[in-house]
């Protein structure tokens, strides 16, 4: 079991970067996948990003692909998500979740991961 923590979020204008991260309590936190997910108020979390238990394979949404980059530090337990050139449409609540074992690489895409963070707050001015 993992109990993901998000930090990082807060206010920035349009073009600039903010970078998160996500700490996870447990020791088997190398044994997960992790992903990064938002949510706006009225609409479904949306899959934002995911990487896989040793950071071999990464994933994006076509919409932040290019500007966006996941990694991780196991040996931290911790997963960065780093934004670069943010756009308004960026602005979210962003979790942070884990999930052991996705049995195919369109697991990592859905909303099917078993722990999840409180979510911290993006927000880009325009």
């Amino acid at each position: 079991q993992v109990r993901p923590v998000e930090s990082g979020g807060g206010l920035v204008q349009a073009g600039g970067s903010l970078r998160l991260s996500c700490t996870a309590s447990g020791r088997t936190f190398s044994s997960y996948a992790m992903g990064w997910f938002r949510q706006v108020p009225g609409k479904e979390r949306e899959f934002v990003a995911a990487i896989t238990w040793n950071g071999g394979n990464t994933y994006y949404a076509n919409s932040v692909k290019g500007r966006f980059t996941i990694s991780r530090d196991n040996a931290q337990n911790t997963v960065s998500l780093q934004m670069n050139s943010l756009k308004p449409e960026d602005t979210a609540v962003y979790y942070c979740a884990a999930r052991p074992n996705p049995p195919s690489f369109r697991s990592y895409y859905t909303p099917d991961y078993d722990y999840w963070g409180q979510g911290t707050q993006v927000t880009v001015s325009s």
